[in-house]
């Protein structure tokens, strides 16, 4: 059965500065505890990931996925193409300028293969949530101080 949580968080910075911290791949296991390691396969003429491979562990369960991005006006989202734990999954961050800030929204559904009991699913589901908005704002605010 798939699950979709959606979360928002105002980051105080540009819309183009949290946009270079979710474009670096890369470095999502120095930020994201789920992310054990990222390899970008693909990239657009822009040079933004368009592909990518991730091992990620959520609640004990490990997984390798392959992810498709897409960069939209707003934001940026990805598919799944292939996992060894989930039939679907689908993100999106839309990011709307706020004054000095921008307001970020994180939707994510996830369709693992497996059934899971519904405590357990909540509990990944917080922390990827917390990560995907809290995370990314102390990543942003850390990477706009330089370091």
């Amino acid at each position: 059965m798939a699950i979709t949580e959606t979360r928002e968080v105002t980051i105080e910075a540009t819309p183009d500065e949290i946009l270079a911290v979710l474009y670096d791949l890369e470095s999502l296991p120095t930020w994201s505890s789920a992310h054990q390691k990222v390899e970008v396969l693909e990239r657009d003429d822009d040079g933004h990931p368009s592909k990518s491979r991730q091992t990620v562990k959520v609640v004990g369960v490990n997984d390798e996925q392959v992810l498709d991005y897409a960069v939209h006006p707003d934001g940026v989202s990805w598919s799944l193409v292939s996992s060894k734990q989930q039939r679907a999954q689908e993100g999106r961050y839309t990011l709307t300028p706020d004054g000095e800030s921008t307001r970020v929204r994180f939707e994510l559904t996830v369709d693992p293969l497996v059934p899971l009991p519904g405590f357990v699913i909540k509990r990944g589901a917080k922390g990827l949530m917390e990560t995907a908005t809290d995370g990314l704002r102390k990543q942003v605010l850390k990477t706009k101080k330089g370091g």
